[in-house]
Order: structure tokens, then sequence, then C-alpha cells
């Protein structure tokens, strides 16, 4: 086997998200993900359980929506929760059209009054949206369906919250929450040796033990080092995208003779690569 660097998973990989939250000996760790995130506004998840997704849609397309995780608590309430790696077009509409499937799967024939159940979309985005760009201090996005007018929510049982985790840049002697804890953990942990003194608690403890990748069976390190390298991969490709789009840019303000000064704060590239450009 190759040597892996990290001595812990990568939350952001397929494999690093579902060994944390998708197993149902490690359910512990996603019900208190959910109830922290929820707290003030749901109550406490008492029970969890994982559903599968083969039977959601009324056609062929829509059953291979693929969730990365979907369940259900006990008062028949549902959970979509998405670890979503890389910028997608439409992703908002995406995540509207998901959310359908559990409204729909709750409809009764006969003399069915129309009550649904709570639906909450939970995605924990690597990346920022472009209409967020200027909000660097905002990480977080709770959205519901409310009057424009007065603000006040409309309707309380459909919930999409993101986390743009790009901008979660708190360091551990910042964290204040339980919360805030969960997020550190999901952005670092790869990063990390050790569990912090600050995260000395049982569900942490867990965490970084369940996530040790020198614990891992032959078969299960396999699996981590392919879906490692497939984030890797998506990743370089969208950075050298981006970095060519930059340097694109760049080039055209040169031509039209912009100052060096305002190409810099335009792009978010240093002086010294814009006069390399110019030079070149």
């Amino acid at each position: 086997m190759s040597e892996l660097r990290e001595k812990y998973i990568n939350p952001f990989t397929d494999f690093g998200f579902k060994r944390l939250f998708g197993e149902e000996p490690n359910k512990d760790l996603l019900l208190d993900f959910l109830n922290e995130l929820l707290k003030d506004q749901q109550g406490r998840i008492v029970e969890l359980t994982y559903l599968k997704t083969e039977q959601l849609g009324k056609t062929e397309i829509d059953r291979k929506a693929i969730f990365d995780l979907y369940c259900e608590n006990e008062k028949g309430e549902k959970f979509i929760v998405e670890m979503q790696k890389s910028k997608q077009n439409f992703f908002k509409d995406r995540s509207v059209y998901y959310a359908t499937f559990p409204i729909q799967e709750q409809a009764q024939k006969s003399d069915w009054n129309y009550e649904l159940k709570a639906v909450y979309t939970i995605g924990i985005l690597d990346f920022i949206f472009d209409s967020d760009k200027n909000e660097p201090a905002k990480y977080r996005y709770d959205i519901k369906l409310q009057d424009i007018e007065t603000n006040k929510t409309f309707y309380d049982k459909l919930t999409f919250i993101y986390f743009e985790m790009p901008k979660y840049n708190k360091s551990i002697d910042q964290l204040e929450t339980r919360f805030e804890k969960w997020l550190y953990v999901l952005k670092n942990l790869n990063k990390l040796d050790r569990l912090p003194e600050k995260l000395k608690e049982s569900i942490f403890e867990k965490v970084f033990e369940v996530a040790e990748i020198a614990k891992f069976t032959r078969e299960e390190y396999i699996s981590y080092e392919d879906s490692l390298k497939y984030y890797r991969d998506l990743k370089n490709s969208l950075d050298t995208a981006k970095d060519e789009r930059t340097i694109e840019i760049a080039k055209n303000f040169l031509d039209n003779d912009v100052d060096i000064e305002i190409i810099s704060k335009s792009t978010g590239s240093t002086k010294d690569l814009i006069e390399k450009l110019r030079n070149h």
C-alpha cells in the first residue's frame, strides 16, 4: 500500500464523508451534528433512520437522483445531507428539485389532508457561491419560504441550510460552541495529527478514532485512496481552470492599459505576477 501523509481522513472525499456520517455504527456522530445544527429551530432529535433513495421519484430519471445521506427522525421528518466538493451549474435548482422527492414520498391515498412532515436539505460546500463572494464573514445560510414585505416565515417545514466552508476560518482557540467545533473538524480533520485539547469530548474522540487511516482494513484503505485521488484530481482541475481564467482576465486588463493595482484587486493576483505577465 502506498503511504498517505495524513493521519486522518479528508471528510470532503466520498469515502470520508460516508465513513463519518453514513455508517450505522457511527450514526451517533450524524445525530450529534444535526442536533447541534438544528437545536434552535427543530428541538432535539432522538433517533435517526437511514433511508434508501431507490424508491424516490416517479420516473427512472428521478430515481437516479443520489443523495449523500438521506435519513428520517422519530417524528417522520426527512433530512438530506450532502457534501458538495465543487461548484456546479444550477446547484441551487438541484437542491430544490431533490427536496421535492421527500415531499412527494409523503403523499397518501384516499382521504389525505395534505399535512406534511418537515424536510431539511443541508449542504456542506467546498466552494463559495459567486453571489456570496462579497460577504466573507457569512458562511451559513438558512433559507425558508417567507413573505418579501414582512420577512415573516410563510412556511416553516421546508428548510435549506448551506455552509460555504472556504469562508470558515476560525482557529482552534476561537471556537466557542459545539457546532463551531464540528465545522472546525470537518474543515481541518485531515490536516491534524492528534486530537486537540479543546476537542476532548467523547463525540470528537470517536470522530478521530473512526477517521484514523492506520486502523483501516486493506479494502477500506484502497477505497479511501481511490476516493482521495478523485477529490485531488477534481480540485487540481478546478484550480487550474480558475488560474487560467484569472490570467486571461489579467492579460485583457493589461491590453487595455488598466493600472496594475486595479488588476490585482480585481483578479486577486499578486502585483508581481501581473508585472511578469506584462513583461512577457
